[in-house]
């Protein structure tokens, strides 16, 4: 058999081959790409801005967390606490929040005006403790 004529292997084609210096370029950029795709995507990769907003609004909540407490603290010391807690349970649950800024509990000591996402937290916690 002539060994001219019998095609190379994939492995003597592999070990023959000399990329050129344009082709590596692209491969990498093309890699560098996918990988960035894959990250964003999937990987859980978030920008600055991103992270910077979903790390203030887990703030805000935190502080309405430890601030709805002390609201249903001042719902202990209103006087008619009976009746304004079935006042609060029969309003819708729409309707909570804006009652709870009514009667002054959201209102934080130093502040004018009552927080709503204070008053909402304090609603949820009301409604769920004297059931």
């Amino acid at each position: 058999m002539d060994q001219s004529k019998r095609t190379p292997t994939f492995n003597e084609r592999w070990a023959d081959s000399r990329p050129t210096k344009t082709l590596v370029f692209w491969s990498w950029l093309a890699i560098c790409v996918v990988t960035m795709v894959i990250g964003f995507t999937w990987g859980g990769w978030v920008t600055g801005g991103t992270a910077r907003a979903m790390a203030e609004a887990r703030g805000e909540d935190a502080v309405v967390k430890r601030l709805a407490p002390m609201c249903a603290l001042r719902y202990q010391d209103a006087p008619n606490k009976v009746q304004k807690l079935k006042e609060l349970t029969e309003a819708g649950a729409w309707d909570r929040a804006e009652y709870i800024m009514k009667q002054g509990w959201a209102t934080m000591p130093g502040e004018k005006e009552p927080e709503r996402k204070v008053a909402d937290e304090c609603a949820k916690l009301l409604v769920a403790t004297n059931k």
